[in-house]
């Protein structure tokens, strides 16, 4: 899952201090094992409360009534313009939905810099590496602001790649996983690739290109929401990874 906002021309990176767009990180082997995707946004990066601070301003710019998180949670959907149809009761037009936009990212820039990592992991990420795994991070957060917050916890070198969105903020994930895998070469074969994340468009990016996906409830759906998708659904990134680990052995 990925707040919406604007984003520019294509470009990818985990270490943009030295430029590279794809960087072998300490799990990186050669030839072809499990590897996982990771959603950024209510998984990796526990920013609900922001996200739906966030949201609320938006609402409130054209309007809306504020939602609890509990409710955010019940309603959420993708594409986002959808959600926002059905929380608000109306389709906004052009206008509106650059207000809510940039309402959005006013106020998520304003609080987000309080969320953490989701708890255990950082060590998750580490001990993936360490056991050999490789990992990307592909994210519909908006890339020139999801490097730096990647930067900022240190955990770039677990990746071989980092993509944030580059293009409309109301786009789904499929396409941009294409690329995404596309990018990382023969070495991550999409049968052997798990995309763990927290919203059913990540199941759905996943399910389409031939690749396995686990869902986390503790992002932007709760868990009868998840369900229906047909995709592993899981309370902890702990056992995300652990059925990552069985689902292609």
């Amino acid at each position: 899952m990925g707040p919406p906002g604007g984003g520019s021309g294509p470009r990818s990176t985990c270490c943009p201090a030295v430029g590279h767009p794809v960087v072998s990180g300490s799990g990186y082997r050669s030839g072809v094992r499990t590897h996982i995707v990771w959603d950024w946004n209510g998984t990796l990066f526990h920013d609900m409360e922001a996200v739906v601070d966030a949201s609320n301003a938006a609402f409130a710019s054209v309007g809306g009534e504020p939602l609890t998180i509990e409710q955010y949670r019940a309603l959420y959907e993708i594409p986002i313009p959808r959600f926002y149809q059905r929380v608000l009761g109306f389709q906004p037009s052009g206008a509106e939905w650059e207000r809510l936009d940039a309402a959005f990212q006013d106020r998520y820039a304003q609080v987000s810099g309080d969320c953490a990592l989701t708890e255990g992991a950082a060590e998750l990420l580490a001990g993936w590496s360490a056991a050999g795994g490789t990992q990307s991070l592909l994210s519909m957060y908006a890339h020139e602001k999801l490097v730096p917050t990647v930067l900022r916890f240190g955990i770039e070198r677990h990746f071989l790649r980092v993509d944030g969105r580059t293009g409309p903020s109301h786009g789904q994930k499929a396409a941009s996983l294409v690329r995404h895998l596309a990018a990382l070469g023969p070495a991550v074969d999409p049968a052997r690739t798990v995309l763990i994340g927290d919203a059913a468009d990540d199941a759905l990016a996943a399910l389409e290109v031939g690749a396995h996906a686990v869902l986390y409830t503790g992002g932007s759906h709760v868990r009868e929401n998840l369900e229906p998708v047909g995709v592993p659904v899981v309370d902890s990134l702990a056992e995300a990874v652990e059925l990552a680990r069985k689902i292609t052995a």
